[in-house]
């Protein structure tokens, strides 16, 4: 097998390929695309109200790339409701490579100085590509995946990939879509540049994902 390089994930990624490993102890990588995408249209996020109260009464510290290892470790652990994962040592390779260059991004939840939740993902032209998030605490995760969502709309990302679709994601707007339309969105996306920033202050969160009826 061809040895898979962080500049091939890049390519293989403008294409609607990505890469996964079937556990976490193996030591190989293969390439997948999915023909039913997920997607969350950031022009339709939903934030559910519980989870609003929570990011109002500010009960986790969120940061962009403080820790990036600290993300992908926890995201490649195993837990009690998921015994493995995809992850594996040469995709946490790649994605530092990656990150390294400035491409890949995390996003972290703190509380009381302890890393507590988070996701990571790939950036490339307008379209994020998020990766997968963990979580140690109620909500950790969900609050990082909508600081995320802030981000992205206000530095005019027009495509957030999930790459699959989950209950979880569902919460937040995520559809499928088939392989035609994805990558059609894609394409649009990749011929833009957004433009990712550090977490937005809660006012400027709420204009972006709560503007007035």
């Amino acid at each position: 097998m061809t040895d898979i390089t962080a500049e091939l994930v890049l390519k293989a990624y403008t294409y609607g390929v990505f890469p996964m490993a079937k556990s976490r102890g193996d030591t190989d990588v293969f390439w997948v695309q999915p023909k039913l995408r997920g997607v969350i249209p950031l022009d339709r996020v939903h934030v559910p109200r519980s989870l609003r109260k929570t990011l109002r009464r500010g009960d986790f510290e969120v940061t962009v790339n403080r820790d990036f290892a600290g993300v992908m470790a926890g995201c490649a652990e195993s837990t009690e409701h998921r015994a493995d994962t995809w992850i594996n040592n040469r995709i946490i390779d790649l994605f530092t490579e990656l990150h390294d260059a400035g491409l890949a991004h995390s996003l972290e939840t703190w509380r009381e100085g302890k890393l507590v939740g988070g996701l990571y993902g790939l950036a490339m032209g307008a379209a994020f590509f998020g990766e997968s998030m963990f979580s140690r605490a109620t909500n950790a995760s969900k609050v990082a995946l909508v600081h995320l969502t802030a981000i992205l709309k206000a530095g005019q990302f027009t495509l957030l990939d999930t790459q699959f679709i989950t209950d979880h994601l569902k919460q937040f707007g995520a559809i499928e879509t088939s392989q035609k339309e994805y990558l059609a969105q894609l394409s649009a996306a990749l011929a833009r540049q957004g433009t990712f920033s550090p977490p937005l202050p809660l006012a400027r969160l709420e204009e972006q994902l709560f503007p007035p009826r």
